[in-house]
């Protein structure tokens, strides 16, 4: 795997690189540092008293789950967070009228003991495009507190090329929205909706713990096989992701290698247009989901 530092290079390199599996740290920038300022407003005004890296010392588990249900929905839904998306990306070196991005997510990782399902999931170790994500999608990822060793993400170098018996057979974008999404906030000590996992004992290591400061940025692609670390740290993690798609690369049909994703249907509907928030054309979204060419005929 190589990792790219604060590259200055083209974007559309950038994105060549990531396609071959590569990683790319950014520090902090105006934008990033200021989005993570305004997620930070609405997550302690969300569990004030309470410091929220520490609630899980002081909120039984399904007040924070109330919390969260009222907060996560709000920081996804709210303009200003697409307003800083749209900042982030020209500050990157996106080109606004052929990038296209989904709405944030704020993610949860609280100790394992505490809340690791439903709303606050921890993910196992996936590649996105078992969840229906197109190959030339890029993930975007930023910590909202700093982050250490035992509470960010991991990245498992070995599989980028090497198939993983996996579950996304069963997946569909449309019925997990239909029936499962919805449904996050019921899921309080266990998680039972049905998704994507390996089939096969995986060998996580050697791994990849990346940590870079408070609006500090990771892409990676939707195809590089990441999961969450077990959060031995005493300390929740908050943070942000979005992800991004390039209008060429979605025409073309291009981007990462799928060497063991087998879902149906497509996020494609998902993503907005940099400049105008207007969506992928049906015509593009056609090529990826045949749901999309019988509503079109």
């Amino acid at each position: 795997m190589n990792i790219f530092c604060d590259f200055k290079g083209d974007e559309a390199k950038r994105r060549e690189e990531l396609y071959r599996g590569a990683v790319f740290v950014y520090s902090p920038s105006p934008a990033a540092v200021k989005f993570c300022e305004f997620a930070r407003e609405l997550i302690e005004t969300a569990f004030s008293p309470y410091d929220p890296r520490s609630v899980q010392n002081n909120l039984p588990v399904e007040r924070c789950v109330e919390i969260l249900a009222e907060l996560k929905p709000r920081f996804i839904h709210h303009p200003r967070s697409k307003e800083f998306i749209r900042e982030l990306l020209a500050e990157h070196g996106c080109d606004l009228e052929k990038t296209y991005f989904d709405v944030p997510r704020l993610r949860t990782a609280y100790p394992s003991n505490y809340l690791a399902s439903g709303i606050a999931y921890a993910f196992h170790p996936h590649r996105d495009t078992w969840y229906s994500a197109p190959f030339c999608q890029i993930n975007w990822w930023m910590p909202v507190y700093q982050l250490n060793s035992e509470n960010c993400m991991a990245f498992h170098p070995r599989y980028w090329s090497q198939p993983v018996r996996n579950g996304s057979k069963q997946y569909n974008y449309a019925k997990w929205n239909r029936e499962s999404r919805q449904n996050a906030a019921q899921h309080i000590k266990a998680d039972t909706r049905v998704q994507p996992k390996p089939e096969e004992p995986l060998e996580l290591d050697p791994q990849v713990r990346l940590i870079c400061d408070v609006g500090g940025i990771f892409l990676f692609s939707a195809a590089q096989l990441h999961s969450t670390v077990p959060n031995t740290s005493g300390e929740a993690r908050y943070s942000i992701d979005f992800r991004t798609v390039h209008l060429d690369e979605v025409w073309a049909k291009t981007g990462a290698s799928n060497i063991d994703s087998e879902c149906t249907g497509t996020t494609m509907r998902d993503y907005l247009r940099g400049t105008d928030l207007s969506h992928i054309p049906h015509e593009a979204i056609a090529l990826y989901d045949e749901e999309e060419v019988a509503q079109a005929t």
